[in-house]
């Protein structure tokens, strides 16, 4: 499992280099819900939920934590950019997607790493715009 700083480092590279794979992308969505798992004293799960292990984690995660539900959406959203993108490759639309993708999985690694930081992160707005800009000094 990377670091939180290692996913940041890649989802803020992708502007300077290539798109990831929706592959890569899925598991940086695993990776970030593993670290919030982790800092519930909990074992991530490998269960598949609705075919994903990124849907299982996430259900793991809320558990004892309504706000967590904030990011339920934003994980169906990288899910079905997955799909999209590995169920016709070949799709003209494929980059757009990819690029979607990876503001989605930004979008979910800002809401955990807020939430680590601030726990009621979600139960009023999760765009934690003075969280980000605290970790930027």
């Amino acid at each position: 499992m990377r670091s939180l700083a290692d996913i940041e480092s890649m989802l803020d590279g992708v502007a300077a280099s290539a798109p990831l794979t929706a592959t890569t992308l899925l598991s940086i969505g695993e990776e970030t819900l593993e670290h919030w798992v982790f800092a519930k004293d909990a074992e991530p799960t490998h269960e598949k939920k609705e075919g994903f292990r990124l849907i299982a984690l996430h259900k793991q995660g809320a558990k004892g934590d309504p706000s967590f539900n904030a990011c339920r959406e934003t994980c169906r959203e990288l899910v079905y950019h997955y799909n999209l993108i590995t169920l016709d490759p070949e799709h003209p639309q494929t980059i757009k997607r990819l690029n979607m993708m990876t503001l989605v999985a930004s979008h979910l690694y800002y809401f955990v790493t807020g939430k680590l930081q601030q726990a009621q992160l979600g139960e009023f707005c999760c765009s934690s715009r003075n969280l980000r800009a605290n970790n930027n000094n």
